[in-house]
């Protein structure tokens, strides 16, 4: 019977579909336990869990009272929006409501009624929490589409942002970017960021309200039109670079950058026509767990993973504080179909073991000891004489064994115990006092453990160079440099070499972009990922600086590049006002609101000013004429004809050309 409910339990995961319990409780020969498998969350609509934010300040209308027509009957404006009335206010909370049979509840936007000037708004979705889409995110407009608008990602709750997907009337003409849909994107292109004209194109407001990000097209380049073949979408998700996080995001935004214009050119006599309004926001997906959990809850006032295989954390992201024998991994979709969970586990179990390959001993018998259980690979032991007794070996976080050493300690008590070699079986006199050079420095009487080795990395170079000390001392002179392994790395390095002349123990080859002595920080070029533990292999990430912009490629520990003058930004990839950007910042020669071009002149792409004939200057600011004007009149002929015709050149290449 129990074989039976074991077995139930192991082929739920096929009958309740893929990746959807985290263990289930198995009987083996050696006796019952745990069986781990990758797991995750249910999908679930995700609008229920977020908050939003809508900027800039005074953009929602009512504030004050004004209204507003439709572009069916433009002249027809009784419409109202007024925030102080509720029956006729339209707050952003209206784009995540649920809504009665009929009638739509929407935000809405003030009027553009300030035109030239750019309508902008932006809408943040936040949930402080590492979610991934599972379905196309839809968007329902109310009174017609935007005609040019951006949906943007963020990976790191609002600090950065990523264009996720541009949509326009004219692509070209927006974004300088052909427009393209997503079903004819490849396998090595399903991550791509494209424009799209699908969603932007006047239809009239009471037929297409929807604008998609479609997720569900790019899953099929891999899944096939009816997602059918799923094993290989998750073996791609594995396998292919970016493509697990081009699906994650922990914010949404949208820009709204042009309303919808009824599918006319913007008609100045009637601007009230002209606004935003957004009755929906759908957006499925599931928390990311990182294949560690199979349920997510939302407490506290965020979504919480609830962590099983030793991990803890937001996103099961780290392994607890008593399981961590080897550096955090993600779960794995792969092999299909139960995943790997990559569980962490406590220094000693099953799945946390770590055992030395010992040195083969010269002596003629040998006996192999075949794996048990508990070991995770088959090393040979030579046999012990029945006089040597040796205690068994577990491997100990530093701080437990820096809890065991006693106040007063020698260099004999602070040698942590270590498998015997074949030279270590034999009987043997005690090994002579190491040279003063590499003597370990003793801890003063009534110094406590945790002053002596101020804190922990000292603590954990002075152990290590007292268990290298008794193991040089008994094999002769001390080389300068050796290796070691157990280190105090972070789980970035398995290596590390005590360094005579400095005394000190220090790893070798750190990896994951770190260095130092344990490698404990980043590497130039990398910054501190706050989020993640030391121990974490994306513990830095790349600065990523615009090599243009900024001044290196180096950051601060906040991921912020050090920019030249007129650069901005977190990569120093954007202009600060009153620069452009061609191939760098550089100060603009004029603009329409400060340095106006003068005498008729025409400010173009802010870098110079088009001065009619008669003028010169920066700003056209000098007549080409001096107070005598017999030098202007003298020989109109020589003096205006080549002018004259590298003008009308100009004007034939330059937009913007004021006729004279």
């Amino acid at each position: 019977m129990p074989y039976l409910v074991a077995l139930l339990l192991h082929c739920l995961p096929l009958a309740m579909g893929q990746y959807d319990i985290c263990k289930s409780w198995v009987t083996t020969d050696d006796g019952p336990s745990w069986e781990f498998y990758a797991c995750q969350p249910k999908a679930m609509r995700m609008k229920d869990y977020v908050t939003v934010r809508v900027d800039p300040a005074g953009i929602t209308c009512g504030d004050p009272p004004e209204r507003f027509c439709t572009h069916e009957n433009p002249y027809l404006c009784s419409d109202e929006c007024d925030a102080s009335n509720p029956d006729l206010a339209h707050p952003p909370k209206l784009m995540f409501d649920t809504e009665d049979e009929g009638l739509a509840t929407y935000w809405q936007s003030v009027t553009w009624r300030r035109y030239p000037e750019p309508l902008l708004a932006n809408i943040t979705l936040s949930w402080n929490k590492s979610i991934e889409l599972t379905d196309d995110i839809v968007i329902t407009f109310e009174y017609g589409r935007p005609t040019i608008m951006m949906l943007e990602k963020s990976l790191d709750n609002g600090r950065t942002w990523h264009p996720y997907q541009y949509y326009a009337d004219d692509c070209m003409e927006a974004f300088s970017m052909p427009a393209r849909r997503v079903r004819d994107l490849s396998t090595t292109s399903a991550n791509r960021v494209l424009c799209t004209e699908e969603y932007s194109r006047w239809a009239g407001s009471k037929k297409e309200k929807n604008v998609r990000f479609e997720v569900r097209d790019r899953f099929a380049i891999f899944a096939g039109p009816d997602l059918k073949n799923m094993d290989n979408l998750y073996t791609r998700l594995e396998s292919a670079k970016g493509l697990k996080d081009f699906f994650t995001v922990t914010d949404l935004r949208m820009r709204l950058l042009r309303p919808a214009l009824g599918g006319t050119y913007v008609q100045r006599e009637n601007l009230y026509k002209y606004f935003y309004a957004v009755s929906n926001i759908e957006v499925t997906g599931r928390c990311k767990c990182n294949l560690h959990a199979n349920l997510c809850t939302f407490r506290e006032g965020s979504l919480q993973c609830e962590c099983e295989h030793n991990t803890t954390g937001q996103d099961c992201g780290k392994c607890k504080k008593n399981f961590r024998s080897r550096s955090w991994r993600a779960g794995s979709y792969l092999p299909l179909p139960n995943g790997s969970p990559n569980a962490c586990a406590a220094a000693g179990s099953a799945f946390g073991t770590y055992e030395r390959p010992q040195r083969v001993p010269t002596t003629k018998s040998t006996t192999t000891t075949p794996p048990t259980a508990t070991t995770t690979t088959s090393t040979t032991t030579p046999p012990v004489p029945a006089t040597t007794t040796w205690p068994a070996t577990t491997i100990k976080p530093a701080s437990e064994l820096a809890a065991s050493v006693p106040v007063q300690e020698t260099q004999e008590e602070t040698a942590v115990q270590r498998p015997p070699s074949s030279a270590a079986l034999r009987p043997r006199p005690k090994p002579p006092e190491p040279p003063e050079s590499i003597r370990a420095p003793k801890s003063k009487p009534g110094r406590t453990a945790h002053s002596a080795g101020r804190r922990h990395g000292k603590k954990a170079a002075s152990s290590k160079i007292s268990k290298l000390i008794r193991l040089k001392a008994d094999s002769g002179p001390v080389a300068p440099i050796e290796k070691y392994e157990d280190c105090e790395c972070y789980g970035h390095s398995n290596r590390c070499s005590y360094i005579d002349f400095l005394n000190v123990v220090t790893c070798v080859s750190c990896k994951h972009n770190t260095r130092g002595q344990h490698c404990q920080h980043c590497r130039l070029g990398f910054y501190r990922n706050s989020s993640a533990e030391l121990d974490d292999e994306n513990v830095c990430i790349e600065c990523n600086c615009n090599q243009i912009g900024s001044v290196h490629d180096r950051c601060n520990e906040t991921g912020y590049c050090e920019c030249k003058e007129g650069a901005t930004g977190p990569k120093c990839d954007d202009c600060l006002p009153n620069y452009y950007w061609r191939q760098g910042c550089f100060p603009n020669v004029c603009d329409d609101e400060l340095l106006l071009c003068q005498n008729g002149g025409t400010c173009y792409q802010n870098q110079r000013c088009l001065c009619p004939a008669g003028f010169k200057g920066v700003l056209c600011q000098q007549s080409r004429c001096e107070a005598d004007r017999k030098d202007c009149d003298a020989a109109p002929g020589a003096r205006t004809g080549l002018g004259t015709l590298l003008l009308g050149a100009l004007a034939l290449q330059l937009p913007g050309w004021v006729d004279l």
